[in-house]
């Protein structure tokens, strides 16, 4: 057994079921491990390095930052702080974001503004909030009640109260859970863990209707599917919707744990001095690496090549599924798919790291592709032929 292995399981806790595979380094599309072997990567680190590895430019900005200041409390103020919330609010539609550590933290942060909003008006904390089923929020306690998985849950009960399941894109399981107590009605605009399903226009323009007409707060949920991976910054837009609340991670950052929450209309205000708070959300290093991937992915038209490649990888797609009946499905939006197969998808994921390509699983049967987004069509035939060669 690979030494750091051994140590490694002697030290952590397992909560993970890790690959055999220790990462050292990064270069682009590609990451390698500690022996060595280059790995031709689809998986982004979940969907995080969106400017895949080693990027240049986002290096020395980050150096910059790292030789001004890492760190300061908000009980100040700080410029890439300031920047990066200008950045955030104007690429999402938004009025006013908080910046958070992780995915999580954020969707525990909508929670609160949800269910704020609701005691404000009605001065009582029975406030609802509607989830979907399948869906995957975090692991914390509040993300983990908005989560619609029990085997999640199970184990940690009881969940916070008032969180009521409907069914994905069944906009009339959604109608028949709203009551006068509903506050908020929380989506992945594409589920990730759940099988990398899109919403479809009628779903979510629906339900910003149904928010509209009994106002209750939308909350979009954009932790892996946000930040360019759709072709559009953030994947709602491609729905001509806007949430009252979103909530971004992973990519925001390239890297860098960073999250946010941003609010617009009724939910903006929601929160005030003393109701919410993080030692080091909104830091400068954090929010120096938001300011670098806004700037670099504009500079690198990062939106439209994402648009370009998702063209080309739907088409290569398409036809491998015509000639292989082991796939049942390709599902998915931009650069977020999902291969389901007939059969568990784990003994091909193994398959594609001995050939040196990284993918990852969602569920049981679904091959999960979450390219860094610098990805060109080289990259996309190797994947190809490589899955014909196994399927």
């Amino acid at each position: 057994m690979n030494p750091y292995i051994q140590e490694a399981k002697q030290q952590f806790v397992s909560v993970y079921n890790r690959y055999p595979i220790v990462l050292d380094h990064g270069d682009g599309m590609y990451l390698y491990d500690t022996e060595g072997k280059k790995y031709l990567d689809f998986g982004s680190g979940i969907g995080v390095c969106g400017l895949g590895y080693h990027d240049p430019q986002y290096t020395r900005m980050l150096h910059e930052q790292i030789e001004k200041l890492l760190h300061t409390s908000n009980l100040f103020y700080n410029v890439p702080a300031i920047e990066a919330a200008k950045l955030f609010n104007q690429a999402a539609g938004m009025e006013q974001v908080f910046f958070t550590n992780s995915g999580t933290e954020a969707i525990e942060g909508a929670i609160k503004i949800a269910k704020k909003y609701f005691y404000d008006r009605h001065h009582t904390n029975c406030g609802e909030i509607i989830a979907m089923k399948k869906s995957f929020h975090g692991r914390s306690m509040g993300a983990l009640s908005l989560t619609g998985k029990e085997a999640y849950q199970t184990p940690f009960g009881p969940m916070i109260p008032h969180i009521r399941f409907a069914e994905f894109n069944n906009l009339d399981s959604v109608r028949a859970l709203i009551t006068e107590n509903t506050c908020a009605i929380c989506l992945e605009t594409v589920q990730g863990e759940g099988g990398i399903y899109p919403a479809t226009d009628t779903f979510i323009q629906g339900i910003r209707k149904l928010c509209d007409e009994h106002e209750i707060l939308m909350i979009s949920d954009e932790i892996q599917c946000g930040m360019g991976r759709s072709g559009k910054m953030f994947a709602y837009q491609n729905y001509s919707v806007l949430p009252d609340i979103v909530v971004s991670a992973k990519a925001l950052g390239c890297g860098v744990p960073v999250g946010a929450i941003g609010t617009r209309g009724p939910a903006t205000g929601v929160l005030g001095p003393g109701d919410h708070g993080t030692t080091y959300g909104s830091n400068p290093l954090a929010t120096a690496a938001v300011v670098a991937v806004f700037t670099l992915y504009k500079q690198y038209g990062i939106l439209s090549h994402v648009t370009n490649l998702a063209a080309y990888l739907d088409q290569a797609l398409k036809e491998l599924a015509e000639k292989k009946s082991i796939i049942k499905e390709i599902r998915g939006l931009g650069l977020m798919k999902g291969i389901e197969l007939s059969v568990p998808a784990k003994p091909y994921i193994e398959a594609l790291q001995k050939e040196g390509i990284l993918v990852i699983p969602s569920g049981t049967n679904v091959i999960r592709l979450l390219p860094p987004l610098i990805l060109e069509e080289e990259h996309v035939n190797i994947l190809i032929q490589a899955l014909y060669s196994l399927f």
